[in-house]
């Protein structure tokens, strides 16, 4: 059975930083794409970044890049997602997924099939 378990969110300040990290279990992290999604309160979920299986090919959408940063360490089924300079239009509850594929075309992975339960990021004034 695949799992994962994304933590690190938190309250943080507009300008501070907040690392995310996604723990897969239950399969070969390497031989898949990861991707980050988020989804604010009344919005529709979208994609974050896409990291393709041994990082070497790696998607930000545009309003991130530049502050957030996507990396993986497939010895430990991780990924994580360092936010930096964080703004409060980055509030949304952060989604991990695993994609069925190993490479990436764009921030949006082609098809995530396992979710984690999400992690709350929040950015006050």
């Amino acid at each position: 059975q695949v799992r994962v378990v994304e933590s690190g969110g938190g309250l943080v300040q507009a300008g501070g930083s907040l690392t995310l990290s996604c723990k897969v279990s239950g399969l070969k992290l390497e031989d898949h794409t990861m991707g980050w999604f988020r989804q604010a309160p009344g919005e529709a979920r979208e994609g974050v970044s896409c990291i393709s299986w041994n990082g070497g090919v790696i998607y930000l959408r545009d309003s991130v890049k530049g502050r957030f940063t996507v990396s993986r360490d497939n010895a430990k089924n991780t990924v994580y997602l360092q936010m930096n300079s964080l703004k409060p239009e980055d509030r949304a509850t952060y989604y991990c997924a695993v994609d069925q594929y190993d490479y990436c075309m764009s921030f949006t992975p082609i098809r995530p099939r396992h979710w984690g339960q999400g992690t709350q990021v929040t950015v006050s004034v």
